[in-house]
């Protein structure tokens, strides 16, 4: 029997992911705030368990964000159309968002850590360039 993840299931988990990542806290705290292990919690992240409303809510107190926090960004494929029915649609191809890989969540963590706004900008500016330059754009 071939087990595939629901899309909602592995969308929720990655905002899932990203939040907790981008606090700073490991899956071990997290499961601990909520009584869970942390394989729990990895099970929850990869969309291969589904979080149920309960647990949810929990998980945005303690992440502070609001329940919506864990659908945003959702493809609408995915977030939108009627039900077809009582069996689940057929789980899609999973891309690679840029935003769960941990070298992104560890960009993001350090650029918000520089305290000095001109400098934020200006490092801003330069990878917006760099990146630009390596597309062949020139701005």
């Amino acid at each position: 029997m071939s087990e595939k993840r629901n899309p909602v299931d592995a969308h929720v988990g990655s905002r899932l992911r990203l939040r907790r990542t981008l606090m700073g806290m490991s899956q071990e705290k997290l499961g601990e705030a909520v009584g869970l292990t942390f394989q729990q919690i990895q099970k929850y992240e990869k969309g291969a368990n589904r979080i149920g409303a309960s647990r949810l809510f929990q998980f945005s107190s303690i992440l502070e964000v609001p329940p919506s926090f864990f659908f945003d960004d959702m493809p609408g494929e995915m977030a939108g159309g009627p039900v077809k029915g009582f069996a689940e649609p057929e789980g899609e191809g999973f891309r690679h968002d840029p935003m769960s890989k941990r070298e992104t969540l560890e960009l993001v963590r350090a650029y918000y850590r520089i305290t000095d706004r001109s400098v934020r900008k200006r490092l801003f500016d330069l990878v917006k360039a760099v990146a630009n330059a390596a597309d062949g754009k020139i701005e």
